[in-house]
């Protein structure tokens, strides 16, 4: 079994590719070659849960083990620290130990990539980043490498995050340009990505009717970065329908009408949207990370 670190899982992921395997696992999914149950998740003393997401198909099997332990922050630990096995379907040979962290950040983005690719009605930017965090930077990654936006504003809680992620974004030879609010940018930009830990919406209701909004912060059911107007105005898909009616708070709190909810792998089979504003929510699943493994896998070129 070959163990990988953060920096050789990410190695093996480039975004444009991961998008795709992301696509090639959609379609799996839909034919029934790939499947994976909901996520376990196993309270622990102190405060901790651990979560346990299997998938498979008819050549790779994985399963991610995540611990969230919220308390480490104050003690300069990490709060979420995260592995993915991997093993042949048919032997249970181990195949590959990836770093779940990694794992975890470039498939979201990838899938939001993915996403962006099949829904946004203008893929032209500027685009939009309301977080600095991780997902803030894999998302600035995954979008200007995958649909080629070379300008990108972005907006944090803490103004100095944003610029540190915007100066990061330039020395990649992208323009990019840190903002306090926003409100102030929205006019002029149709791809939007809300990545942040807010318990509030961070966008007003009121966007251009060209926008898409991949909204990937919120993965709980009583927190929400969409505000309900936007989202009961919106076209809104999903990565998975059961993952989002138990945590996507964005729609939950807003009482969305599922049955105008479509999840991507429906949307696979539908043109693209002409018109906006178009909402993707994404929660996570294990399918994703399967996509991951199945890339990463075929990269090393092992066999």
């Amino acid at each position: 079994m070959k163990v990988l670190n953060a920096q050789e899982t990410a190695a093996l992921l480039p975004y444009p590719a991961l998008a795709e395997e992301l696509r090639a696992v959609l379609a799996d999914k839909r034919a029934g070659r790939a499947t994976a149950p909901p996520r376990l998740h196993l309270p622990l003393a102190g405060g901790g849960v651990l979560l346990l997401m299997p998938a498979t198909d008819d050549e790779i099997t994985i399963t991610k083990l995540v611990t969230v332990h919220a308390h480490n922050t104050a003690e300069g630990l990490p709060s979420v620290q995260a592995e993915v096995l991997v093993f042949d379907t048919r032997t249970g040979r181990r195949l590959l130990w990836l770093d779940g962290v990694t794992v975890t950040a470039r498939r979201t983005a990838a899938l939001s990539l993915l996403a962006a690719q099949m829904l946004a009605p203008n893929l032209a930017g500027p685009l939009l980043i309301v977080g600095a965090g991780t997902q803030g930077r894999t998302h600035l990654e995954a979008m200007t490498q995958g649909l080629g936006v070379r300008q990108v504003y972005i907006a944090s809680r803490d103004l100095a995050h944003a610029e540190d992620l915007a100066t990061y974004a330039r020395s990649l030879g992208i323009d990019a340009q840190a903002v306090s609010r926003p409100a102030d940018v929205l006019a002029q930009t149709p791809l939007i990505v809300t990545a942040t830990t807010s318990a509030t919406p961070v966008l007003p209701a009121d966007l251009r009717s060209d926008a898409f909004v991949a909204a990937v912060g919120a993965f709980q059911p009583d927190r929400a970065e969409l505000p309900p107007d936007l989202v009961r105005a919106a076209r809104i898909f999903v990565d998975t329908l059961e993952g989002a009616k138990a945590e996507a708070g964005d729609l939950i709190l807003a009482g969305v009408d599922w049955a105008r909810v479509t999840s991507l792998e429906e949307a696979i089979a539908l043109p693209r949207p002409l018109d906006g504003p178009v909402v993707f929510k994404s929660v996570g699943h294990a399918l994703w990370d399967l996509a991951a493994a199945r890339l990463a896998w075929s990269n090393l070129g092992i066999g």
